[in-house]
């Protein structure tokens, strides 16, 4: 077993002013290949410790950035959920792509994997149609989805019409149920309003318990969020990908956020439609949106783990 050894750094985001932090594992080994991770909507890296050192310890290096407005990379409190102004959703891509620079000069022979999480599958999405000239060894989407045309753009409306009254910093309570509110419906038992995340207890009432997980985001993220995801669901902009890079989606088919499996198909339509060479899928019956913190994690670990092997062969 490799000796892990655990970074923390920071570098300056796209927006010339926030410190963006890092964390960074590294094993005391020959490198099979670099894994960066994009993490989700109210989360930040540090909740990805235990994957990460799984991945570690098979001899890959792991590396996650907090994204503007979440876990360290806030310049004050009340930075928790606010992106920026219009157009950040940019800036946060831009975040991404300065990490994989930084990392890539690190390990400059080592195959390059992305790993996005629900929001930060959607990033993902995006840095992948912004950078079609990088050569990736693969992508890995967890809990993504694609809300209907008409659902992203009333959405839109809504934030747009909350900023401009109420400012780009306000946060709607309103805005916040119509994002979040349908996802516990399905859910039984119910025992907070966080049970949609996954079946393991300790993981939710852990979620529930962290003031860097259960904050309201601005209604300009909001907006920035609805803004990407009307970008990774156009045809036109999909088809500036590069065509080469494997994509598998790993989501459980009881992930409100993939509509029950429904909007994750609609992605691999997308994809396979625009050209896409090497894309698959993986759903986990019952599993909720934290495949990796779902009580079959173990298995989730494994069958990526698997993957990345293969597509390293």
């Amino acid at each position: 077993m490799p000796i892990i050894t655990e970074n923390e750094y920071t570098f300056t985001s796209a927006n010339g002013s926030t410190p963006i932090h890092v964390r960074e594992w590294v094993p005391d080994c020959d490198i099979n290949a670099v894994v960066q991770i994009s993490h989700g909507i109210c989360e930040y890296a540090g909740r990805y410790a235990p994957f990460a050192r799984y991945l570690a310890s098979k001899g890959f290096v792991v590396v996650a950035n907090d994204h503007l407005g979440h876990g360290q990379s806030v310049l004050s409190e009340e930075d928790l959920g606010y992106f920026g102004p219009l157009g950040s959703w940019e800036t946060v891509v831009a975040d991404i792509e300065q990490l994989r620079r930084l990392t890539a000069e690190k390990w400059p022979e080592s195959p390059y994997f992305l790993l996005g999480h629900s929001m930060g599958s959607f990033l993902a999405r995006t840095w992948l149609i912004r950078h079609p000239e990088v050569e990736l060894a693969g992508v890995i989407l967890s809990g993504t989805g694609q809300p209907a045309a008409p659902v992203l753009a009333a959405g839109r409306m809504l934030c747009d019409a909350d900023v401009l009254k109420n400012g780009p910093r306000h946060r709607s309570l309103d805005i916040y149920g119509m994002a979040f509110g349908s996802y516990n419906k399905k859910i039984e038992p119910r025992r907070s309003p966080y049970d949609w995340l996954t079946r393991d207890e300790a993981v939710v009432d852990a979620y529930a318990a962290d003031p860097l997980c259960t904050f309201t985001p601005t209604s300009s993220l909001f907006r920035e969020m609805l803004s990407g995801l009307a970008t990774v669901g156009s045809a036109r902009e999909i088809s500036r990908m590069s065509k080469d890079i494997p994509i598998i989606l790993m989501s459980g088919d009881a992930d409100p956020v993939g509509g029950w499996g429904v909007q994750v198909a609609k992605v691999y339509s997308l994809l396979v439609r625009a050209g896409c060479r090497d894309v698959a899928y993986k759903f986990y019956p019952g599993a909720r949106h934290e495949i990796l913190n779902e009580t079959n994690k173990a298995e989730v670990y494994k069958d990526i783990l698997d993957w990345l092997c293969a597509k390293i062969a």
